[in-house]
């Protein structure tokens, strides 16, 4: 038997602790230094990534227009860039491999809300983006998926499970194909 959603529940539930709700409208007041950063000034928005608590390693790329919301739970490996007006909802962590690259408007979303439960709490499941993965223009990650080294997530694919390694993903829903 269904039972209604418990709106008042979910908008009433304390989501996250003060101090983390402290760092997220410091982020806010922020963003405007990254986001009108000019575009080769890579270091910078590194830098400024850094000091929220973001793991950054060598050489990474991250466009001004990329879009993210908790930079404290995101870890980026040595050589990955990430592409102009992607968005990496980082409610969870979100882990991008060395040389990977997740293209302009792909959406990582490390967040949803545990459909079973009335009050609709709020869950936030780890995605995992192996080396030298590319996840293709205007594609989606859902929560808690893993994309396995050197695969490739095709132009608005949408990943809601596993893709795993070597191989292609395309589509919605997801068709899995191992590289020829």
């Amino acid at each position: 038997m269904m039972t209604h959603v418990d709106v008042s529940a979910n908008r009433s539930a304390q989501k996250y602790g003060f101090t983390t709700q402290l760092r997220r409208v410091i982020w806010v007041l922020v963003w405007p230094l990254f986001r009108w950063s000019p575009r080769p000034l890579w270091a910078w928005r590194v830098w400024l990534l850094r000091v929220f608590g973001a793991q950054i390693g060598r050489c990474v790329h991250i466009y001004p227009s990329v879009r993210i919301t908790m930079p404290w739970h995101l870890r980026i490996d040595d050589q990955a860039a990430v592409g102009a007006h992607a968005i990496l909802y980082a409610l969870g962590e979100i882990h991008i491999g060395a040389r990977a690259t997740v293209s302009q408007y792909a959406h990582l979303c490390a967040g949803s809300h545990d459909w079973r439960q009335p009050q609709r709490p709020l869950v936030t499941p780890k995605i995992w983006i192996d080396d030298d993965v590319w996840v293709c223009a205007d594609a989606f990650v859902g929560p808690g998926v893993r994309i396995g080294a050197r695969a490739i997530l095709g132009a608005r694919a949408v990943a809601m499970k596993n893709l795993p390694t070597g191989h292609i993903g395309v589509g919605n829903p997801l068709q899995i194909r191992p590289m020829k």
